[in-house]
């Protein structure tokens, strides 16, 4: 399915910043059409003089009237006069009667979707139209959250004509458990107090230790009753309580979190009051707290394992000082190296937040390692990396490491071994593979040398067995050896998931 933005700019008409309009206010559907009870469809306009649905929301407290999405769908003949009215004449335009989609009686509101005001000398910025389509086929007597809910709704759809809704200076990306209406909704005047609080609200608010009615008190003072006073609590609390800024903020008492969401409401650029919608999120925000307890516990191990190896390996290099045997050396050596490439992913691990690592950065550290340990006295290695690797789940990163380490290591040693030469890696990564091409300009590989070492054989293992991947040795044309490296994608984002 095409994404909004896909759909947009595919009509040609929109810029950046009306796409990023849109998708904040595609964002914010799901409390629109629970505020409505009705469901919620975005349109942009084409080339053709027609619209295109780019985002649609069902009512999550309401019967739905499309059973099928209508994303990328032209409007309606029964609905174009309509739109079309509301984008030109920028006004909300509502049925005159009852329309019929699929034997249901419905009731339409088309709204033009403005992000700039008219000012002198220019008119407002129209970048679509939002439709609202409510169900008349189960009517009822209306509750009186029902009625507030609406009202709430209908104020919302006033600052969409008006370029007051979506705010830009919300925050995004929500913490995990943003609040929905249907968890709590509390409406409040334009002095803070509250004129409305759903059943949900007050309960959240009950379990804070608020035992009283919220309804003509000031939310503020509410939270001020609540909380202990030696908590240290948000500095944008205030402002949240108050209704004076799109804000979130979380309220802590008696073991119990509850998340805010502040929406103020504005008519003609005046602010009238405000939403705020509320969820207790104890559950949530312990089992994030549990996260990065646990996460906090992987990075240190993962510190201590780089510790440990960063040992084993000086113990290695004196070992091997102390060694008489040249083959004794170069064993010790070799095994201290592979030890250090290890250390690098550890090391790497313990400063993120997640187990995987930008394998960029892990290669630029392995290519110094592999210059001090490999170069002989009288060869001059220069080791150039192209391309990108890209981000990598830490069970990827080390074998690949460690392949690397020994590839390059052997063209330094053996392919530029007592000259002058550069070794040149180069990372192709796409959806379907990561490609890895280690390219030397030594004396070339000789007949039959494929597969003899130990670091050929342990490069096969990393490779080929834990990494799904093949690899090829050949000489180039004139001199040099290339090693050519291929992993299926496939399986690297099976391992991150």
């Amino acid at each position: 399915m095409s994404t909004l933005s896909d759909l947009v700019y595919a009509q040609g008409r929109s810029t950046a910043e009306d796409v990023e309009w849109l998708h904040r206010l595609a964002g914010d559907g799901q409390l629109l059409a629970d505020l409505a009870f009705a469901d919620i469809v975005i349109w942009v306009p084409t080339s053709d003089d027609s619209f295109i649905a780019v985002a649609h929301t069902r009512p999550s407290g309401a019967a739905t009237l499309f059973y099928r999405d209508i994303v990328g769908d032209a409007v309606r003949p029964q609905w174009r006069t309509q739109v079309t009215d509301a984008f030109t004449q920028v006004r909300v335009v509502d049925s005159s009667s009852p329309d019929w989609f699929e034997e249901t009686p419905t009731r339409v509101r088309a709204v033009p979707i403005v992000r700039e005001r008219a000012a002198e000398g220019r008119e407002s910025r129209v970048i679509g139209v939002l439709t609202r389509h409510t169900n008349l086929g189960e009517t009822r007597t209306p509750s009186r959250q029902q009625i507030t809910f609406n009202d709430c709704a209908d104020d919302l759809f006033g600052m969409i004509a008006s370029a007051d809704f979506p705010d830009l200076t919300a925050p995004t990306s929500p913490r995990r458990g943003v609040p929905r209406a249907s968890d709590g909704l509390i409406r409040l005047d334009v002095d803070g107090i509250t004129t409305f609080a759903s059943p949900n609200a007050l309960s959240a608010f009950n379990r804070l230790g608020f035992d009283d009615e919220l309804e003509g008190e000031s939310l503020m003072e509410v939270a001020t009753k609540i909380m202990p006073a030696s908590r240290q609590f948000d500095e944008s609390l205030p402002i949240v309580m108050a209704g004076r800024a799109p804000w979130r903020a979380d309220v802590e008492a008696r073991g119990v979190t509850v998340s805010l969401r502040t929406i103020p409401l504005r008519e003609n650029g005046t602010r009238i009051g405000a939403i705020v919608l509320c969820r207790d999120v104890s559950e949530i925000r312990h089992q994030e707290q549990e996260l990065i307890t646990k996460d906090a516990t992987i990075r240190e191990i993962h510190h201590r394992v780089k510790n440990n190896l960063q040992t084993v390996a000086s113990l290695l290099r004196i070992q091997a000082r102390r060694t008489h045997s040249d083959e004794g050396r170069d064993a010790l050596t070799q095994a201290m190296r592979r030890v250090s490439a290890i250390a690098v992913v550890h090391d790497t691990l313990s400063e993120g937040l997640t187990q995987s690592v930008d394998f960029d950065d892990v290669f630029e550290r392995v290519l110094k390692l592999v210059a001090e340990v490999a170069a002989a006295p009288n060869t001059r290695a220069r080791t150039v990396k192209t391309g990108t690797f890209g981000t990598l789940p830490s069970e990827y990163a080390t074998p690949l490491a460690l392949a690397l380490t020994e590839l390059v290591t052997n063209a330094v040693e053996h392919g530029l071994a007592d000259k002058e030469g550069e070794v040149e890696i180069i990372a192709e990564r796409d959806e379907d593979r990561l490609a890895v091409r280690v390219r030397d300009t030594g004396v070339g590989l000789p007949e039959g040398q494929v597969g003899r070492g130990l670091g050929t054989q342990i490069v096969r293992t990393l490779i080929q067995g834990e990494l799904s991947g093949t690899i090829d040795w050949h000489t180039l044309m004139g001199s040099g050896t290339e090693v050519t490296i291929e992993i299926p994608m496939r399986y690297i984002e099976r391992a991150r998931a």
